[in-house]
């Protein structure tokens, strides 16, 4: 299989500027032209396998840092914050945005960092505290969710510890009492009111509470060996992500650490035969890895292996109120993560009228792009008779033109069947005659006829 090809005249830029270099001196010294290094710079070439090595033994740098170190997580990744309704009538294509990030690298970063933290949300101009979770999404974004040194690790992990056993909890157990002096100990819920896991150093002990089900209880055995087993290739990702913030800091520690748990539990070439066996069918593949719902929805977008990639998914965690409190965009590049808003007419909404239940449907945006859409309900580990019970919607996407082999979509005509047509929030969607519209169009204006009474409560101008 051919080589992705590495378009990175960005960081090229950089690290020449860094040194205080010209273009003719760098050229030079990687033995091709300096017109040839210039279309480099401008991503109008690639970089070959040659002159990254030749640029890594010249300046003493690691060729890896190379790639996801696109300004604002790249061309796709810039769009979507330019589709915010503050940007409607601008128009930016595609072209420009490329030509942007070729020019300016610099300012596309501080676009999307200024974007991210808060400020270009809405453009209401009201002061907004720092966000730490803004530059985390961006990172994992940066990576699409796929980290090969963890999964690689985890994968050894593994088959090290299932040749020993097939009882995968068994051996991780096993393995935190013998080679690092922690047992396991599950506690009743009166002895950890409010905990659900504890590390107790002085007791050697990784506490449990009974409340966790076999497969959070696994995952918590996962998680540990991770922060133990995998500390270094995380620190190395936590150092390379550049983070100002020490909270962003541990979030993205905490993402990567249950990334490696999930990819300890479900290690990636098993789980990717299963997925392709199985017509990545959640439930079943729940069952064979003895994982939750939401945990085999979030593996799913971290399938981008390099020759061996999974269906490019999107998963999105909403409460009822709509609210995103997890959103993985994947390598799906889906507009429906990271939109602030989302269309009631949507049925990962309608997840919380069935609880349990799969919910399936195709959906189309206003771009005439479909996407064939699952949702279920989950409700995190720890709730008790009488408590205030959490629940959520875990929405799964794929782009409907690849969702042919999904066990999930057999029933459905995927290119000429009907297909639901939503928006990105009413406030950035510009159909006309919803009947379900809550506010009108940011980027269009109101227009009143006092005789008239249409289906939609707005009545808007057109372009």
């Amino acid at each position: 299989m051919a080589e992705a090809k590495l378009f990175a005249g960005h960081a090229v830029k950089r690290l020449r500027r860094a040194g205080g270099l010209t273009q003719a001196a760098m050229a030079e010294a990687l033995a091709v032209s300096p017109s040839y290094l210039n279309l480099i710079e401008r991503n109008q070439r690639p970089l070959t396998a040659p002159i990254l090595l030749r640029m890594a033994e010249r300046y003493d740098f690691d060729p890896r840092r190379l790639g996801g170190a696109t300004p604002g997580g790249g061309v796709e990744a810039v769009r979507r914050r330019l589709a915010d309704p503050m940007f409607a009538d601008l128009e930016i294509d595609r072209s420009e945005v490329e030509e942007w990030l070729a020019a300016a690298p610099g300012g596309v970063e501080a676009f999307a960092r200024l974007f991210d933290s808060g400020a270009g949300g809405g453009g209401s101009g009201a002061p907004v505290a720092t966000d730490p979770v803004g530059p985390v999404r961006r990172e994992i974004e940066r990576w699409r969710n796929h980290f090969p040194d963890l999964e690689a690790q985890a994968e050894a992990l593994s088959d090290e510890l299932r040749l020993g056993s097939g009882d995968l909890y068994g051996a991780m157990a096993e393995r935190l009492r013998v080679t690092h002096q922690l047992g396991i100990r599950i506690l009743p819920v009166d002895v950890m009111p409010g905990t659900l896991r504890r590390l107790d150093l002085h007791a050697r002990q990784l506490q449990l509470s009974e409340l966790l089900d076999p497969a959070s209880r696994t995952f918590a055995a996962a998680f540990q060996l991770g922060q133990i087993e995998a500390k270094a290739e995380i620190e190395a990702l936590i150092k390379g992500a550049n983070f100002t913030d020490r909270v962003s800091e541990r979030l993205y520690r905490r993402h990567l650490t249950s990334g490696f748990a999930a990819a300890l539990m479900m290690p990636y070439d098993r789980f990717l035969r299963a997925c392709e066996a199985t017509g990545y069918d959640v439930e079943l593949l729940q069952r064979r890895f003895g994982a939750g719902f939401e945990q085999v929805a979030h593996r799913l977008t971290t399938l981008s292996r390099t020759g061996a990639r999974g269906l490019p998914f999107f998963m999105l965690r909403i409460d009822r109120a709509g609210q995103a409190s997890k959103r993985y965009a994947g390598a799906s590049a889906s507009p429906l993560v990271e939109a602030d808003g989302r269309c009631p007419l949507w049925d990962v909404h309608s997840a919380f009228d069935r609880p349990g239940a799969l919910v399936r449907q195709t959906v189309e945006l206003e771009d005439g792009s479909r996407w064939f859409t699952q949702a279920r309900t989950v409700s995190p580990q720890g709730g008790r008779v009488g408590q205030v019970r959490a629940q959520f919607a875990v929405g799964l996407g794929l782009d409907a033109t690849l969702a042919a082999p999904l066990a999930a979509a057999r029933g459905f005509d995927l290119k000429l069947g009907q297909a639901t047509p939503i928006g990105l929030g009413c406030r950035a969607c510009t159909r006309a005659d919803c009947p379900q519209r809550a506010a009108p169009p940011a980027s269009r204006v109101l227009v009143f006829n006092e005789r008239e009474r249409g289906v939609s409560p707005f009545v808007f101008a057109g372009d």
